[in-house]
């Protein structure tokens, strides 16, 4: 029987207040760099969305919802959010599907796996900004891609200089690089499935689309959920090869909505104007991710 020290009070209570203080000092490090650098920002960013803030005046103006009111009514902002459902829409489902084949494809007992697993996944490693100026050049009027057409008697287009085909060729580019990161995610939940439940049913005679259907998706719930998650909340934050490749151009085809808070803040000093669009931005994110939770349920069976 547990001697008790006090009232209600067990004799181990000590020892435990000890691991706790313990535990919070080990995490403090951490807890103290997400203050400072995720959290804080955070809350400060939806204090700015409510003031006429700008750097360079001693005092910042009280405004309210008027930079909310004003998102309303901005033509360049509604283009950049249309710009960037297009983004996320093409993106998602393109870079998930091509990591996922990718995934079933260095599975599989084959030559040289080690090397197309590593193949695959370099782009996921590379700067996003050389990966940016080396499409550039590929995509530019006399550049690889064209040149590859030619030989097929094709007139390629200057792939970035076309509104009309601009944001498509960031979106391809996109998930080239991507797709190799999410292939490592969806190959560790492949190999997390029990090899019996293949076995089993090979012995009762399921066919691969079969295997596939009722053991492989279900077993990757979990994993679909992870790369899905990332993938969308990554492609709203899209920022790094619109700035380097079109600069939101041309005729503003490729602004989306990070791109634009971007240009409020820094290039106009709209920092209050900014924070109210990012503000914004965080409410959709959230608000995708919660009904993408409903619709791609984490759990596996």
């Amino acid at each position: 029987m547990r001697r008790k020290t006090g009232p209600g009070r067990p004799a181990d209570m000590p020892e435990r207040h000890r691991e706790a203080w313990a535990a919070f000092f080990f995490l403090s490090p951490g807890l103290v760099v997400l203050s400072l650098f995720v959290f804080g920002p955070l809350i400060f960013i939806f204090v700015v969305a409510f003031f006429d803030w700008n750097l360079f005046r001693p005092e910042q103006h009280f405004l309210g919802v008027a930079n909310f009111v004003e998102l309303t009514g901005d033509e360049l902002f509604f283009a950049a959010l249309r710009n960037t459902t297009v983004y996320v829409l093409g993106v998602v489902p393109a870079q998930t599907l091509l990591a996922l084949l990718l995934a079933l494809a260095v599975n599989q007992n084959i030559p040289a796996r080690g090397f197309f697993r590593a193949a695959f996944y370099i782009p996921a490693i590379t700067s996003s900004v050389v990966t940016s100026i080396i499409f550039l050049w590929i995509y530019s009027k006399p550049g690889l891609l064209n040149y590859v057409l030619s030989q097929f008697g094709i007139v390629g287009p200057d792939w970035i200089g076309s509104p009309k085909y601009a944001l498509g060729a960031i979106m391809a580019l996109n998930v080239w690089s991507t797709s190799g990161y999410f292939m490592v995610a969806f190959l560790a939940g492949l190999q997390s499935i029990p090899a019996s439940l293949y076995e089993a049913a090979r012995i009762d005679g399921a066919s691969p689309w079969a295997r596939f259907r009722h053991i492989t998706v279900p077993g990757l719930k979990p994993t679909l959920f992870f790369v899905v998650t990332l993938g969308i909340i990554g492609s709203f934050q899209v920022f790094d090869q619109i700035y380097m490749m079109s600069a939101g151009g041309p005729v503003n085809a490729t602004t989306t909505l990070s791109y634009f808070i971007y240009n409020s803040a820094f290039r106009y000093f709209r920092f209050g104007y900014a924070a109210a669009a990012a503000v914004i931005l965080f409410a959709i994110i959230l608000f995708v991710t919660r009904v993408q939770r409903k619709i791609v349920r984490p759990e596996a069976p």
